[in-house]
């Protein structure tokens, strides 16, 4: 089921100066002196479309640096007027929203932290009723792909058609190289769900450090999104917030002279009839899959009225852990990544449960008549 979003396309709002599109700028602004200056040094790369800065900076806990304030608008305009570029700042109530409009920003953006709060997502489409500004709703915190649609519809609903959302990464329990998770599926879930809808991916958030922001910027191109969001920082090593992920405006530069910007289809024909050819064979090949683990699924029902009927619980955990080593090692040997080999046994077993349960729930119903 597609979204129904009423929005316009991303090159009627944002025309980039560059490909790939870049929003880019410091964490925080600081002081007038090094957003003024980190914004003149971004500029003269020619490769910046938009110029950011957090002015307002929710803090996970009280007492670190929550930015600057309502003064750093001003500072802003300042960019703004020396640069030539368009600015961006983050919103998250309906008072910084006014604020935002009355400076001139010419873009806002809804942070993670406020996505996951539907009350305060209301709290600024209300603030942005009437008003014509294009607006960018980064994923909730949390892997809730229900939030971020959420927060896009109610944006939506207020009357801004010039919509984006940004993919910054999830938290997780898991430990990782990540400060976020990618989570790529979620953002490929939501493309697939609003194909119109601009996505613009924040390597900064979702790496932590510096190191592997080129890696995430090309992986995000390369999943067809339409821009980066990286943040750019005077000197990285004395910034008041997030000095690991900043990157100074010269190894912005260069990082984007590394990236390679690809077209979703080949314009050589020769290219395009090769591609039509091998996705046939994939699609012979999902078929397949498709029937082996439905005529796999017939023979689990069968074990599970075999296990009902003989009183035989639906989990055995020494089958399961049979399973999974050796499922695991052949796919090993035929080259298949063992991660993606045990989620996907786990897919299957959980279904394989799913419908052992049903089976064994018949058979209560039954008795109970």
């Amino acid at each position: 089921m597609k979204l129904n979003l009423n929005i316009e396309p991303l090159d009627t709002w944002l025309k980039p100066s560059h490909q790939p599109l870049v929003i880019a700028g410091p964490c925080s602004a600081e002081t007038e002196e090094q957003l003024l200056a980190t914004a003149d040094l971004l500029a003269k790369t020619g490769k910046i479309s938009v110029l950011r800065a957090g002015i307002w900076k929710p803090r996970t806990r009280p007492g670190e640096f929550e930015g600057i304030g309502s003064i750093g608008l001003e500072w802003l305009k300042k960019a703004k007027l020396a640069t030539g570029l368009p600015i961006t700042v983050e919103v998250a109530n309906g008072k910084h929203v006014e604020e935002a409009l009355a400076a001139g920003v010419d873009i806002l953006w809804v942070g993670a932290r406020s996505t996951v709060n539907p009350f305060t997502v209301q709290e600024i489409a209300d603030a942005l009723q009437g008003v014509d500004i294009p607006v960018m709703v980064k994923n909730p915190v949390n892997p809730d792909l229900s939030l971020w649609i959420g927060a896009l519809e109610r944006i939506n609903n207020a009357g801004i058609t010039k919509l984006a959302a940004i993919s910054r990464g999830f938290s997780s329990f898991e430990k990782s190289a990540f400060r976020n998770e990618p989570m790529w599926e979620l953002t490929i879930q939501l493309k697939t769900l609003c194909p119109q809808l601009p996505v613009i991916c924040d390597p900064s958030h979702i790496c932590g450090n510096r190191e592997l922001i080129p890696y995430i910027s090309q992986k995000a191109l390369d999943l067809e999104m339409q821009g980066l969001m990286i943040e750019s920082h005077i000197d990285p090593s004395v910034a008041w917030t997030d000095a690991k992920q900043q990157l100074t405006p010269s190894a912005l530069s260069d990082l984007i002279d590394h990236l390679t910007v690809r077209t979703p289809e080949p314009a050589n024909p020769v290219v395009s009839d090769k591609l039509a050819e091998l996705r046939k064979q994939i699609d012979k090949i999902d078929d397949l899959l498709i029937q082996k683990v439905a005529e796999r699924m017939s023979i689990v029902e069968k074990i599970g009225e075999y296990k009902r009927d003989n009183d035989i619980t639906i989990l055995q955990l020494n089958r399961w852990d049979e399973i999974i080593k050796k499922r695991a090692s052949f796919g090993k040997a035929l080259k298949l990544d063992e991660e993606f080999t045990t989620k996907m046994l786990e897919l299957i077993h959980a279904e394989s449960i799913r419908r052992q349960t049903e089976i064994m729930n018949t058979k209560t119903a039954v008795s109970e008549k």
